[in-house]
C-alpha cells in the first residue's frame, strides 16, 4: 500500500487526486492538504464575480470539499503545509507531520507584490484566491473613491473592469506604452482606447515607486506621473510560482519561481509537481516559461496521476505534458483579446527572423447585419515560412478564433498551410477568408516581396 499525498486543492491537485483515485486500488491512500477551505474553483472567474457578472463564489466551484470526500479522497481543509522533510518523507503541516510514499506539489501561483514602500498597507491587494476575492469584494462595499490598479495585465484589465461595473472610478498604472505587454502595441492601442472610452484613466509609460500610508492603510500610490489617491489599490504585476516549500526543500526552481519538472511532471525522487507552481516549455522557441492558467493545471493534473499510478502499478507512463503555445483570451466589456504563440521581440529573442503583418477584418460577412471591425496580427519567421504566432482584437465572436490558430502553431504549420485549411464558412459567422486566413495571405504577400 502506498500513501500518496497532495498539497493544493485546487486545479492540478484536485485533478491528480481524483485520477489518482480512479486509477489505484483502494487500499492505496490519496490524501490532500489544502490551507484554504474552498477546492476545484475557477480562479479565472473570481474577477467576474467581484463585478457582479457571477452572482456568488459558489458558482466558481467545480466541486466541493465534501464531494471530494465523497468520492474516497481523504481531503483535509484549513492544514497549511510549512515544510518537505524529504530524508523522512514527511510533510511537516502546522496541525503535524503527514508522512508520504509519493508527493505531489500543487501550491499554485501569488500575486507579484515588489517591494517597494508602503506595500504591507491595509487596502494593497493581489486577486488569486476565492479568499483574495472576497476581500476585494469587501473593500469594494466600503465604497472607495479611488481605486489604483497597477499594472495591466490579464488580471488588472479585468478587475479594472469589475471596478467600473461596480460604479468606482478607476485608475490604471502601466509601465509600458500599451496594456497588456503580452500583446504587441499595435493591438494594445485597441485595448486602451477602449479602456479610456469606458472612463477608466490609463496611465501608460508610467513607473510605480512606492506608496503612502495613514495609520497602517494606504492613501496613495507614488508613481513616475506624481502621487495618485487611493483607498483601494489592486495588484495587476502578474504572478510567480508559490514554490517556497520546493525551494527549501531543495528541488530546481526556474522562470518565475517555479519548479521545474519532465515532461511527466517529476521534480525529484517521488515528488511531482503541477500547475502554477510549475515551469513549462514553449513549444515554439523551446525556451522554459511559467503560464499560471487552468488549462494547462487540469492537464497537468491528469499527467501526474498517469504518472504515479505507472509508478506504483510498475507500468509505463502513458500521458506525457508536450508544452504550451501561450495561448490566452481575455474580454474588456465588448471587446475580445487573445493571442498564441510568440510575439515580434520574443521571436527574435529566440532567433527567428520575424515578419509582422496587420489585417482588418470583420467578424461576420461585411455585408450581414452586426458587422463589426476585427484586427488581426501575424508573425512568421521569413526563412522557414513557419506560423509564429497570432494576436485578434475584435467584437464579438473574434476572440476564439484564436483557437485554429493555436492548433495551427501546435502542428507546425507554415502560412502556406494555414491558408489552404479547411475552415468553416458561411456569412453569418464570417468571409469567406477565415480573418486567421485573411492575416496569413496578409504575411505571404510581405514573404514574397
Amino acid at each position: 500500500m502506498a500513501r500518496i499525498v497532495v498539497i493544493g486543492g485546487d486545479a492540478a491537485g484536485a485533478t491528480a487526486a481524483a485520477n489518482l483515485r480512479r486509477r489505484l486500488p483502494d487500499e492505496h491512500e490519496v490524501i490532500v492538504l489544502e490551507r484554504g477551505q474552498w477546492t476545484s474553483y475557477s480562479a479565472c472567474g473570481i474577477p467576474y464575480w467581484v463585478g457582479g457578472e457571477v452572482r456568488s463564489a459558489l458558482e466558481l466551484v467545480a466541486r466541493s470539499p465534501q464531494e471530494h470526500r465523497e468520492n474516497g479522497i481523504d481531503l483535509r481543509t484549513g492544514v497549511e503545509a510549512t515544510a518537505i522533510d524529504r530524508d523522512r518523507k514527511v510533510v511537516v503541516t502546522d496541525q503535524g507531520d503527514v508522512a508520504y510514499d509519493r508527493l505531489v506539489i500543487a501550491t499554485g501561483a501569488e500575486p507579484v507584490r515588489p517591494d517597494l514602500p508602503g506595500i504591507t498597507a491595509d487596502g494593497i491587494l493581489g486577486v488569486q484566491s476565492i479568499d483574495d476575492g472576497q476581500q476585494v469584494l469587501d473593500a469594494i462595499h466600503t465604497d472607495p473613491r479611488h481605486v489604483v490598479v497597477v499594472g495591466s495585465g490579464y488580471i488588472g484589465l479585468e478587475m479594472a473592469e469589475a471596478c467600473v461595473n461596480r460604479g468606482l472610478d478607476a485608475t490604471v498604472v502601466e509601465r509600458s506604452e500599451t496594456p497588456l505587454r503580452v500583446i504587441e502595441p499595435q493591438i494594445g492601442e485597441h485595448v486602451a482606447d477602449a479602456m479610456r472610452a469606458r472612463g477608466i484613466e490609463l496611465l501608460t509609460s508610467t513607473t510605480t515607486s512606492g506608496f503612502t500610508v495613514s495609520d497602517g492603510k494606504v492613501t496613495g500610490v507614488e508613481t513616475s506621473a506624481g502621487t495618485l489617491p487611493a483607498d483601494l489599490v489592486i495588484l495587476g504585476l502578474g504572478v510567480t510560482g508559490r514554490s517556497s516549500l520546493a525551494r527549501d526543500a531543495g528541488l530546481a526552481l526556474g522562470v518565475k519561481d517555479s519548479i521545474v519538472v519532465d515532461q511527466h511532471m517529476r521534480a525529484g525522487d517521488d515528488i511531482w509537481a503541477a500547475g502554477d507552481v510549475v515551469q513549462c516549455t514553449d513549444r515554439i522557441s523551446g525556451l522554459p516559461v511559467h503560464a499560471a492558467l487552468g488549462t494547462h493545471a487540469n492537464k497537468q493534473g491528469m499527467v501526474v496521476a498517469d504518472a504515479i499510478a505507472a509508478d506504483l502499478l510498475g507500468e509505463q507512463p502513458r500521458l506525457s505534458f508536450p508544452g504550451i503555445v501561450r495561448t490566452a483570451i481575455t474580454r474588456f466589456c465588448a471587446l475580445e483579446i487573445s493571442r498564441t504563440g510568440l510575439g515580434g521581440q520574443t521571436a527574435r529573442d529566440a532567433g527567428f527572423d520575424p515578419v509582422v503583418a496587420t489585417a482588418e477584418t470583420t467578424n461576420v460577412a461585411g455585408y450581414m447585419p452586426g458587422a463589426a471591425p476585427m484586427t488581426v496580427l501575424m508573425i512568421a519567421d521569413r526563412p522557414s515560412r513557419r506560423l509564429l504566432g497570432v494576436q485578434i482584437v475584435g467584437a464579438e465572436d473574434a476572440g476564439l478564433r484564436i483557437d485554429a490558430a493555436a492548433t495551427a502553431l501546435t502542428a507546425g504549420m507554415r502560412v502556406d498551410d494555414v491558408v489552404m485549411l479547411d475552415l468553416a464558412y458561411a456569412p453569418p459567422f464570417g468571409s469567406v477568408w477565415s480573418p486567421v486566413q485573411v492575416a496569413a495571405r496578409a504575411v505571404i504577400k510581405q514573404l514574397d516581396r
